[in-house]
């Protein structure tokens, strides 16, 4: 009999934090819940921090996912948008680490790649994959959810594959697709 398993897909924000969970049974998958925790209406950023830690923990502790895979910030123009875009996701993962649940970090191009086929497909074809895959009635009004499920789908189709990164075909090849991490 195969084990059953839950996955937790957080698309962590501080104006929206989406949210899904699917349940594993060997290689099927189905789904459980997507929502959202809005926080649109809070002004204090330490507060919206707080409500996505305690929101994070009551997920935990209602649904007790084994593993929990969560959308990486990508870089923008805006620093400070980044800035608190990474605060809010290190509290969701800090949530997942107090009750010793294995976190896993996808870039949006590849979630965005593991649902659709395409690494820069709108929130709207993520959406409408998911709600074939998975048989969903209906979308929500906001996509964050969805984000936040297409993360858990994206670890769901990502077990057991190892991550070799990029094939390069000599050191200028690594310098240049490496330019400012790489001293010369």
């Amino acid at each position: 009999m195969s084990k059953e398993r839950i996955i937790l897909g957080i698309d962590p924000g501080t104006t929206i934090m989406g949210f899904g969970l699917i349940k594993v049974v060997g290689k099927t998958m189905s789904f459980l819940q997507l929502n959202e925790l809005d926080l649109k209406k809070y002004d204090d950023h330490y507060l919206k921090l707080k409500l996505i830690f305690e929101r994070t923990i009551e997920l935990i502790d209602t649904h007790h996912p084994d593993e929990i895979a969560i959308e990486a910030p990508f870089f923008g123009k805006n620093v400070q948008s980044m800035l608190k875009l990474g605060r809010a996701q290190g509290v969701a993962m800090a949530a997942g680490l107090s009750r010793e649940i294995p976190i896993t970090e996808y870039s949006p191009k590849k979630i965005k790649m593991a649902i659709t086929g395409n690494g820069n497909a709108s929130k709207e074809q993520v959406a409408k994959m998911l709600q074939s895959v998975l048989g969903l009635k209906t979308l929500p009004k906001n996509l964050d959810a969805t984000d936040g499920l297409a993360a858990a789908v994206c670890h769901f189709y990502n077990e057991g594959r190892i991550d070799v990164g990029k094939n390069y075909t000599g050191w200028a090849a690594f310098v240049k697709d490496n330019e400012g991490r790489v001293k010369k």
